[in-house]
């Protein structure tokens, strides 16, 4: 496991956070693990992870909506996952190979210090940030 990916396991365990399921990816030269939990908005558990490995970048990866990019709603929901994207300075939203709706935070993070109060402090800002959009997002990815 790498060293930041340690620290993080560590900073859950103090602080009795019991949400996450960890995950080493096996012959990965990055030593890349993930931290998977959920995120509760509206109703819905959004599917949540956090990729630690060797590089200065960190990601928490919310999957806001499952499979609903089609050739119908194309146009539409790129633009307004460019909006969002543009709105809101530390997001961008994308769909990945699946068609999936994500929301990706990168962080810089260095290896002999991470900080897991630093990124609690940005799911707060997240859970804010889907609290006030969830809805109208997922009324323009529906109709």
């Amino acid at each position: 496991m790498n060293s930041k990916a340690e620290q993080f396991n560590a900073f859950l365990e103090e602080q009795k956070i019991t949400v996450f399921q960890m995950e080493e990816i096996d012959g990965n030269e990055l030593h890349t693990v993930v931290f998977r939990s959920y995120l509760g908005v509206e109703g819905q558990q959004l599917p949540t992870i956090v990729i630690i490995d060797d590089s200065v970048f960190s990601i928490i990866r919310v999957q806001i909506a499952p499979q609903v990019l089609n050739a119908e709603n194309e146009v539409k929901l790129l633009k307004l996952a460019n909006a969002q994207s543009a709105m809101y300075k530390p997001f961008k939203l994308f769909f990945d190979e699946r068609g999936n709706l994500m929301l990706d935070v990168c962080l810089v993070t260095e290896e002999d210090k991470f900080d897991g109060n630093k990124v609690y402090k940005i799911f707060s800002v997240i859970i804010n940030y889907l609290d006030g959009n969830y809805r109208n997002i997922m009324k323009e990815v529906w109709q």
